[in-house]
């Protein structure tokens, strides 16, 4: 008798049926989506949530940054868009979603 047939009768003696629970072999699964929840999409709804109470609450004065590095100054507020004061004479109308941060935060 070969090695490995001798190996498989040892792990599967006759009689003796294997009869595995169905939660069992799915608890790996679940417990990687588990992990992947509170690791990654957990913190990024969180961020994002705190992204859109920022945008929301933006006001005349506040210093911002854009999403294309533009530094500047919150000059009105409306609903979907801010104009901005970047310098001299110069105003942008941006749209909120291109608003990342406060910029005195990082003076």
């Amino acid at each position: 008798m070969s090695t490995f047939a001798y190996l498989f009768l040892m792990a599967n003696p006759a009689g003796a049926s294997s009869q595995t629970n169905p939660l069992v072999s799915f608890l790996p699964l679940i417990l990687v989506f588990v992990v992947f929840y509170f690791f990654m999409i957990r913190p990024q709804m969180k961020k994002q949530k705190e992204m859109n109470n920022y945008r929301s609450a933006l006001k005349r004065g506040d210093r911002v940054v854009t999403t294309g590095g533009i530094y500047g100054k919150v000059n009105e507020v409306k609903d979907n868009y801010i104009t901005m004061d970047v310098g001299g004479d110069v105003r942008l109308k941006v749209d909120k979603n291109a608003i990342l941060k406060d910029a005195s935060a990082e003076e």
